[in-house]
């Protein structure tokens, strides 16, 4: 499974972004597909999840209301719609997924996409 992830950029603060991730390299559907983020000096932080058919949906709490994360099954995508961004939201935004072939679960993970917000 390949996860490529596009979007980021340099937007002022207030400003609106969406993030993409395209998956490609497998047979069925994903499983849970979730958005990371990263900032500098900080850990790895849970974004966003979105179960197989996307109706569950959960954000942590510092996105809720300004982020929507959604996904589209036929075509192997996966989007983050951010919005009222902050300088607080600056990271490096990481697509995650799970894939399972019998009863074989594995994480995948793209290579990042650059988010900064200037104040």
């Amino acid at each position: 499974v390949q996860l490529v992830e596009s979007g980021g950029d340099l937007v002022q603060s207030g400003g609106s972004l969406t993030l993409s991730c395209a998956a490609s390299g497998y047979t069925g559907t994903l499983d849970d597909m979730d958005w990371y983020r990263q900032a500098p000096g900080k850990q790895r932080e849970l974004v966003a999840t979105i179960s197989r058919g996307g109706v569950v949906r959960k954000y942590t709490d510092s996105v809720k209301g300004r982020f929507t994360i959604s996904r589209d099954n036929t075509k192997n995508t996966m989007t983050l719609q951010m919005n009222s961004l902050k300088p607080e939201d600056t990271a490096v935004y990481y697509c995650h997924a799970v894939w399972g072939m019998g009863s074989t679960y594995t994480d995948y993970w793209g290579q990042g996409t650059q988010v900064t917000v200037s104040s």
